[in-house]
C-alpha cells in the first residue's frame, strides 16, 4: 500500500545559491521598488522559498538620489526617530532626507518590509544602496534586474 501524502521540501541555508542583482532606481516610485527588492532579498522569487531560512539574493540599488514619490507625499512624508529620552521624538521630512541621505530612504522602506526579528536583520544586510550610479561590487558580477511595474 502506497501513501498518497505529499512531502513538503524545506531548503537548508547551505544549499542556497545566492546571486547579485543591480536595480536602477532612477525615476521609479519608492514603494514599488522597495516591495520588489524586499521580495528578492527574502527569496520569494525562488521556487524553494522557505520562510524560516534566509534564501534570498543580494540586491544593489543605484541612483537612489533620483527616487520619486507621487503627489503631496514629498512634502508630507516624515520619518520619526526617538532618542530614548523623554520628549525625544525627532522628525525628518522625505524632501530633506532624499537630499542629505538618499540611501537611507530606500533602506528604511525595504527594511520595513522584512521580518522584524533576527532573520530580518540578517536579510537586511544583503541590501546595498548607493546615491549615484557607481558601486564597488563589480567583482561579484551583478546582473541588471528590470523590475516589473503594473500600470495604474
Amino acid at each position: 500500500m502506497q501513501s498518497s501524502a505529499k512531502i513538503t521540501k524545506s531548503v537548508r541555508e547551505v544549499d542556497v545559491q545566492r546571486k547579485w542583482y543591480v536595480v536602477d532606481a532612477a525615476g521609479k516610485t519608492l514603494g514599488r521598488v522597495a516591495s520588489q527588492v524586499a521580495a528578492i532579498i527574502r527569496g520569494k522569487n525562488k521556487p524553494y522559498f522557505t520562510p524560516h531560512v534566509d534564501c534570498g539574493d543580494f540586491v544593489i540599488v543605484v541612483n537612489a538620489s533620483q527616487i520619486q514619490v507621487k503627489g503631496k507625499r514629498q512634502e508630507q512624508k516624515e520619518y520619526m526617530h526617538h532618542t530614548g529620552y523623554p520628549g525625544g521624538e525627532r522628525f525628518r521630512s522625505f524632501k530633506d532626507l532624499v537630499v542629505s541621505k538618499p540611501e537611507e530612504v530606500i533602506e528604511l522602506a525595504v527594511k520595513g518590509m522584512l521580518p522584524k526579528n533576527r532573520l530580518g536583520r540578517q536579510m537586511g544586510k544583503k541590501l546595498k544602496v548607493y546615491a549615484g550610479s557607481e558601486h564597488p561590487h563589480a567583482a561579484q558580477e551583478p546582473v541588471a534586474l528590470e523590475l516589473a511595474f503594473n500600470a495604474l
